[in-house]
């Protein structure tokens, strides 16, 4: 190859690099100003909350650390905005348009649920994923699209087939999942099972829809994970109060121990309280589920029903009805007591669903959203690490018992 040959390579290389880098730019660009109009919508709708100088409750907060989406063009980093309250109340912005688990999606299979949950319609797919992916969105006509969706309706029915007596489950969680998309009859309800095996990964189990968290819906959810393989029961349960599932669980698995999710329950109980006493009570009810001892939970579980009962009534009722199920984590080992107290790890897979279907109109099939659902649940299921300190599964398996997250010597379980 002569040097004008080996010239023109060269600049054609340095001109693809330069529009590369200017549409990774522009890209970044859009993606950026996307999420300050997401931010602003969410500080828009919080503006009523104030404190009592008149200032706002809900302000911005700078960023979270800069972290890459991959696109067609490469890797886009990107700089999701955070917010902070200052009335002591939870308050987190969840990016929809860059949720957590989507930073290393690097395909459209994960891809294009991720965005059909967000209501983009079939027809319109192929330009949204356009930014996204770049060239790899090419073909995806409404028809591509529909027929990728019949196959993921295909792989969520052999998933709910799936065998699950390979594995000891030690832990399960239990959520009631409302999307606010409609089927063709009714807002559904997703009923959601999460479980942890003997090695410490943790798996959804279940997907399924129901009536309003009935019992009879949950036993029906039950009944199929114990003919799929699930025969002996998990040591301990966590979920929230309301729900029909601990009743199913009593006839399905009745030496499953109860958790009550702690978020859940804190949530209920402030409910029933004025917002200027909500801070310290919170506080207060922080101190019971942080004891390093059941001994000291105890005494602060007391000492807050002494506190509010007079005024209270209905806020300690609430807590008092679940005193056993609120406290049965110290009967587990310490190092997974974070993870056993509350159904976070649902919660957490689940936020962006929830954020998106709120927003999202129009009416889905039964099966679509199951399937939409399923598909979004299996690629955040692939970022999930271990359960910290998996290696005292074999304990709890075993039936060593534990006391305060300490395992009891020989002797003291003799006793015990």
């Amino acid at each position: 190859m002569d040097n004008s040959s080996n010239e023109n390579v060269t600049n054609l290389e340095q001109t693809s690099d330069m529009l590369t880098e200017l549409i990774r730019t522009h890209a970044q660009t859009l993606i950026k100003a996307a999420l300050e109009l997401e931010v602003t919508e969410v500080l828009k709708a919080l503006e009523t909350r104030r404190l009592p100088d008149g200032r706002h409750a809900v302000c911005r907060s700078g960023f979270q650390p800069e972290r890459d989406i991959q696109t067609g063009i490469g890797p886009v980093t990107v700089k999701v905005p955070k917010i902070r309250a200052r009335d002591g109340q939870p308050e987190t912005f969840r990016s929809a348009l860059v949720p957590p688990f989507i930073k290393r999606t690097r395909s459209l299979e994960a891809a294009i649920p991720w965005l059909y949950l967000q209501g983009i319609s079939s027809g319109n797919m192929y330009s949204a994923l356009e930014v996204l992916v770049g060239s790899e969105a090419k073909g995806l006509s409404a028809n591509t699209v529909s027929r990728l969706k019949q196959q993921w309706t295909d792989e969520y029915n052999e998933w709910r087939k799936s065998d699950l007596s390979r594995d000891e489950w030690v832990y399960i969680w239990a959520d009631g999942i409302y999307s606010g998309l409609r089927s063709e009859d009714e807002k559904l309800c997703v009923l959601v099972v999460m479980g942890v095996n003997d090695r410490g990964e943790k798996h959804f189990l279940a997907i399924e829809d129901g009536v309003r968290e009935s019992t009879q819906s949950w036993q029906e959810v039950l009944l199929k994970l114990k003919d799929r393989g699930l025969k002996t029961a998990p040591k301990l349960a966590a979920g929230d109060g309301a729900m029909g599932f601990w009743a199913a669980l009593d006839k399905i698995y009745p030496t499953t121990k109860h958790q009550r999710c702690w978020v859940h329950k804190t949530r209920n109980i402030l409910n029933y309280l004025p917002k200027k006493s909500q801070p310290k009570a919170k506080e207060r009810l922080h101190d019971i589920w942080k004891a390093e001892t059941k001994k000291d939970a105890e005494q602060a579980f007391n000492l807050w029903i002494k506190t509010y009962e007079d005024k209270y009534p209905k806020a300690a009722q609430c807590l008092k009805k679940d005193r056993t199920e609120l406290l049965a984590f110290y009967d587990f080992p310490a190092v997974h007591w974070q993870s056993i107290r509350t159904t976070n790890p649902i919660e957490s897979a689940f936020a962006t669903i929830r954020h998106r279907t709120k927003r999202a109109k129009g009416c889905l099939s039964r099966t679509t959203m199951l399937a939409m659902i399923y598909k979004v649940g299996m690629s955040a299921e692939t970022q999930w690490r271990k359960l910290r300190g998996f290696e005292s599964l074999a304990k709890v398996i075993r039936g060593v018992q534990f006391r305060d997250g300490v395992e009891l010597h020989k002797e003291e379980q003799k006793a015990a």
